[in-house]
């Protein structure tokens, strides 16, 4: 898959450069954006539960330590910008970013939550240089995530009918989310990310099952459905009811449209999901 060029990376950066904040650093944005930089002899701080020292959304108390001489900060918040709180938690950390010296935010939000907003605009009030990264739903979610299991199961159970929805790669937003960071050329703006093309579920498990050489099938439920079966597997009350009006939300065909963010932020066309499919397939983790 095509990476930026280093010139690009350090497009409008000093050689002294400060270090760069990963929030989420060992999720699958994260993660993938820590590397990049880090690829590039960037100096990149993790901010995690795991981390030392660690962050934590809910502790303010450990925000600060990790804020010294950083110079930007890639922001993704835990469980989800469309929960109760985040925008107020976004700007309050903002606020203290700014405070301590940090000069870039690049906020990953959802694309077509409402709610998801306020936090954009507390991250565009910030005062400093911003760029906003819009997307919904991950191919890796099928491989790194909560659907990692149904797919073993050779079963996708979700409350989503048959809406489409254009997926994007993690790695793409990844590749966005870097060139944001250490370019000028992308302040103050929202780039919309999507995959190339359209697919419904039953589309994605037609596709894994291809790749994988397994049945996957996609069985369609409604919420109330989908939250029992949650609580039977142990997910936390709050948790399923957040989630379930997210998805009957987001799930009705308003991300049903393709954009050309991608293209726009890198000069390339975003990964299709069978290429996705294909490589993931070759590693093994979809082997029951």
């Amino acid at each position: 898959m095509a990476r930026l060029k280093v010139t690009r990376l350090t497009s409008g950066m000093t050689e002294n450069t400060k270090t760069t904040l990963v929030l989420g650093g060992t999720g699958k944005t994260g993660r993938r954006v820590a590397n990049l930089l880090t690829t590039h002899a960037l100096p990149v701080r993790i901010g995690s539960r795991t981390g030392q020292p660690p962050f934590d959304w809910a502790d303010q108390n450990t925000w600060a330590p990790l804020l010294h001489d950083v110079e930007a900060v890639y922001l993704v918040f835990y469980p989800d910008l469309a929960f109760p709180g985040a925008a107020e938690t976004i700007r309050a950390f903002t606020t203290l970013a700014v405070h301590s010296g940090t000069r870039r935010l690049v906020l990953l939000s959802g694309r077509g939550e409402e709610e998801a907003q306020a936090s954009e605009q507390a991250v565009k009030d910030s005062g400093v240089d911003w760029t906003i990264l819009r997307a919904s739903w991950f191919n890796q979610n099928f491989s790194e995530h909560f659907l990692l299991g149904p797919v073993l199961d050779g079963e996708i159970v979700l409350p989503a009918g048959d809406v489409a929805e254009p997926f994007i790669d993690v790695d793409d937003i990844a590749d966005v989310a870097v060139a944001a960071l250490t370019s000028d050329t992308h302040t103050g703006r929202t780039y919309d990310l999507t995959g190339p093309r359209l697919l419904t579920f039953a589309d994605v498990a037609a596709e894994i099952s291809k790749a994988t050489g397994r049945e996957i099938h996609y069985t369609p439920v409604t919420p109330a459905q989908y939250a029992a079966a949650a609580a039977a597997h142990g997910v936390p009350e709050e948790q399923i009811a957040a989630l379930t009006d997210l998805f009957t939300r987001v799930l009705d065909g308003r991300n049903a449209h393709l954009t050309d963010g991608v293209r726009r932020a890198l000069g390339r066309d975003p990964r299709d999901f069978t290429n996705y499919a294909h490589d993931t397939a070759t590693t093994g983790i979809w082997n029951p």
